[in-house]
């Protein structure tokens, strides 16, 4: 039976460790806080991330890293992309020398520019071989109510990636392989990136046409960017890229699209921020995506705008303005 330590107790990382259990792995899930740790053990339930989602028996909550850790197979990390550098420092002398490392998220590193999969490989000193990301339309509440998803895993060695598809492969849950790392990492952080611009559309009242506008430029956005790294092609039109995009953009389960909207009614960012329990990620990362952008000198028309709006204090429908005012040119 394959050991699996998840890092981090928040919808997506409860949801993922439900998943493994149902895939038949024995999870530790490790919590922060202890009077979640408690609370899960109680009750069988994040009621904070996930009510009223039982968690398999196979699922042992923890607040001990180490013990979560010990004899680790994989070693999944579910935390926010700006706090995995610090996360990780502390848990890095306590990982299985061969566990497999497995990022769930999905961002950019501000300052750096580094993606996560670059951020484990630094801190951790661990090989290329070793390091996996998941992308796709996985939207937490829906993969935990058991809804069908297909998913991406991304890594070098294709043995690992297989043994990783296999350990999350379930009745609901569809994984599929890629090697092309640097495509789905990249796929993954951009698309909340656009998924703000389309909620601020959504937030001032326009319609499927825009949103429609965004995702299809976002996408081809997204794949200039890639390419320009070395992703291939191919990868933007797949789950971790095109389907991504559209779940993301379109649900109102996404936490960036819910973020842009409420931008787009008037909101700022601060103001959002203090109603929001959950982190949107492209709200940190639109910064680093522009920096990656302009330091590769890749055109990042709708970036720079979230930068202006999230950043900057530009408005919402000044933003919307400028997109629509741009230079015409050939798709």
């Amino acid at each position: 039976m394959t050991r699996v330590a998840v890092l981090g107790a928040g919808s997506w990382g409860t949801t993922f460790a439900k998943v493994l259990a149902d895939a038949g792995c024995s999870v530790t899930l490790h919590a922060r806080r202890p009077e979640l740790v408690t609370a899960m053990a109680a009750t069988r339930e994040n009621g904070e991330y996930l009510p009223g989602v039982r968690l398999p028996d196979a699922v042992r909550p923890t607040g001990d890293a180490g013990e979560a850790l010990e004899d680790a197979d994989v070693v999944v990390l579910a935390v926010p992309s700006q706090t995995l550098r610090e996360n990780l420092t502390g848990w890095a002398p306590l990982l299985p020398p061969d566990a497999t490392l497995l990022s769930l998220m999905k961002g950019v590193e501000l300052g750096t520019t580094k993606r996560m999969s670059e951020v484990i490989r630094e801190v951790t000193g661990a090989g290329a071989d070793r390091v996996a990301a998941l992308s796709g339309p996985n939207l937490a509440r829906e993969i935990a109510d058991e809804q069908p998803a297909a998913t991406v895993i991304a890594c070098t060695d294709t043995d690992r990636a297989e043994t990783l598809q296999a350990a999350c492969h379930t009745r609901y849950f569809r994984p599929y392989t890629n090697p092309d790392l640097v495509g789905c990492e990249l796929g993954g952080a951009l698309k909340n990136v656009i998924a703000l611009a389309a909620g601020i559309a959504e937030g001032l009242g326009y319609g499927d046409n825009t949103r429609a506008s965004l995702i299809t430029r976002g996408l081809a956005e997204t794949a200039r960017l890639g390419v320009a790294l070395g992703a291939e092609p191919s990868t933007f039109a797949g789950l971790a890229g095109l389907g991504d995009l559209v779940a993301t953009c379109s649900s109102p389960l996404s936490r960036n699209r819910t973020f842009g909207e409420k931008l787009g009614r008037g909101m700022t960012v601060a103001e959002v921020q203090r109603t929001t329990r959950q982190t949107a990620e492209g709200v940190g990362t639109c910064r680093s995506v522009l920096d990656l952008a302009r330091a590769h000198d890749v055109y990042v028309p709708i970036t720079e705008a979230v930068v202006r709006v999230c950043h900057e204090g530009e408005s919402a429908a000044q933003m919307v303005r400028e997109i629509m005012s741009r230079e015409a040119k050939p798709e």
